[in-house]
């Protein structure tokens, strides 16, 4: 599955444009904590991005980082991987929302897709079972092509 995926640039103007129009700000400290996620293409951890976020703001603390990632989620602009303890941007804000998300629990990588059959699906045995979901969301556990490949045992021919 590959899409093209709008530049970086392009979807920071996005994001201003949709903070815009709901009356939000991406503030410099939000735009950076985003741009850092979309240049990473893969779900990245807090202290990481404390860490990136530091080569160009010094001072930056763990709460000023958390607010920035808590305003980027409510926007819809990045997804919180519970699976992995981690943040991914959002490769797609201003279009389909997305309702499921795969990880690669081992490089990080991130798939995002919209299946609303799946998911009211998912919502009704979820239901059977006398729970309501908690999230729209929902995430797999999985390992990328690339790192299955790597994990294979090499068969000596």
């Amino acid at each position: 599955m590959t899409h093209h995926h709008a530049s970086i640039a392009e979807q920071l103007k996005t994001a201003e444009q949709l903070c815009l129009q709901r009356g939000k700000r991406l503030t410099p400290t939000r735009r950076k904590v985003l741009e850092i996620l979309l240049q990473q293409k893969r779900s990245v951890k807090a202290y990481e991005l404390l860490d990136e976020i530091r080569r160009v703001q010094p001072g930056a603390a763990p709460p000023t980082i958390y607010r920035a990632l808590d305003f980027l989620i409510e926007e819809g602009l990045i997804h919180r991987l519970d699976a992995v303890n981690a943040w991914s941007a959002c490769m797609d804000a201003g279009g389909e929302p997305h309702d499921l998300l795969i990880i690669c629990t081992q490089c990080g990588a991130v798939a995002e897709f919209s299946d609303p059959d799946l998911s009211r699906r998912l919502a009704k045995k979820v239901a059977s079972a006398g729970f309501v979901l908690a999230n729209h969301e929902t995430e797999l556990r999985a390992l990328c092509g690339k790192c299955y490949q790597q994990a294979q045992p090499q068969h000596a021919h």
